[in-house]
């Protein structure tokens, strides 16, 4: 059970409900990861915002987001995240004999050169904040500027997802 509660509608701000509605609207559903950040209605939209920047208006490959995002949730004990992007993943064009072998990704056969490059970059930043040069090397030989920058800050975000989920607890959605 969440550490904290899903707040009420009634007590979600005018904007973060405008944008519940929409996701409803949508054919989505609010996560309880959304509904915990409806407690800090500032952060709760900037939260969604650069969310949704990462997921839809990026220049990286989707699939290259996908398996970082996964392995960040692995790294990080998060079932949430992982259990949220296995879908998202597959749909990108991640295979899911990639899937099941992202824990043992160094040995693994299963990704490319620019797969593995992406790897190795998220587990550094992950781990160690700060990139070995060569670890930066391989991944700039096959992603722009923008794209390494895009790499970055979603392994920065879904690190800090990662942390709200597991700090405060928050479950699945129940189907």
């Amino acid at each position: 059970m969440a550490r904290v509660s899903f707040p009420e509608e009634k007590n979600i701000s005018p904007e973060l409900r405008e944008k519940f509605e929409r996701i409803t609207k949508n054919g989505g559903r609010v996560l309880n990861l959304f509904k915990v950040m409806a407690h800090c209605p500032q952060i709760g939209r900037s939260f969604l915002q650069l969310g949704n920047a990462i997921l839809l208006k990026g220049v990286m490959p989707p699939h290259l987001r996908e398996l970082a995002i996964l392995r960040v949730g692995l790294i990080n004990k998060a079932s949430y995240e992982w259990t949220q992007h296995v879908p998202i993943a597959l749909r990108a064009g991640v295979r899911q004999a990639q899937i099941d072998a992202l824990p043992q990704w160094v040995e693994s056969p299963e990704f490319n050169d620019i797969e593995k490059a992406v790897l190795s970059y998220t587990d550094e930043e992950t781990i160690n904040i700060r990139l070995k040069d060569e670890t930066f090397s391989a991944v700039r030989k096959f992603l722009s500027e923008e794209a390494v920058v895009e790499l970055t800050t979603a392994i920065a975000y879904y690190g800090m997802v990662c942390r709200i989920l597991e700090a405060l607890q928050i479950e699945l959605e129940k189907e």
